[in-house]
């Protein structure tokens, strides 16, 4: 079992910048055998995919709308996946949530059916 905490979320205005924090405990000896990603869902919405980073760190997905403006990465020594997350927009206004998965690539995990969740933090991006 790991457990996900997520951090950094806030108000900022448009054109600011947030970095997100996800930190997993638990079984975090097996850290770098998941897949890590992050997710978001906004008020009405349905949850969608953001960004998803393979074990090592070396390979990277991102949704068309936030490409070029958000970098995932990880650290596995610190048991901790990030968001930096620049040039923010009022859509970006979310709770963002990040998921962990032992099994599945970090290319499949971008449908979002991952067995791990955090509770997510609230991003609001003011206009």
């Amino acid at each position: 079992q790991v457990q996900l905490g997520e951090s950094g979320g806030g108000l900022v205005q448009a054109g600011g910048s947030l970095r997100l924090s996800c930190e997993a405990s638990g079984h975090t000896y097996s850290f770098n055998n998941y897949a890590m990603g992050w997710f978001r869902q906004a008020p009405g919405k349905e949850r969608e995919f953001v960004a998803t980073i393979s074990r090592a760190g070396t390979g990277t997905l991102y949704a068309d709308s936030v490409k070029g403006r958000f970098t995932i990465s990880r650290d596995n020594a610190k048991n901790t996946v990030y968001l930096q997350m620049n040039s923010l927009k009022p859509e970006d206004t979310a709770v963002y949530y990040c998921a962990a998965d032992a099994a599945k690539s970090y290319a499949i995990a971008t449908m979002g059916q991952l067995d791990y969740w955090g509770k997510g933090t609230l991003v609001t991006v003011s206009s």
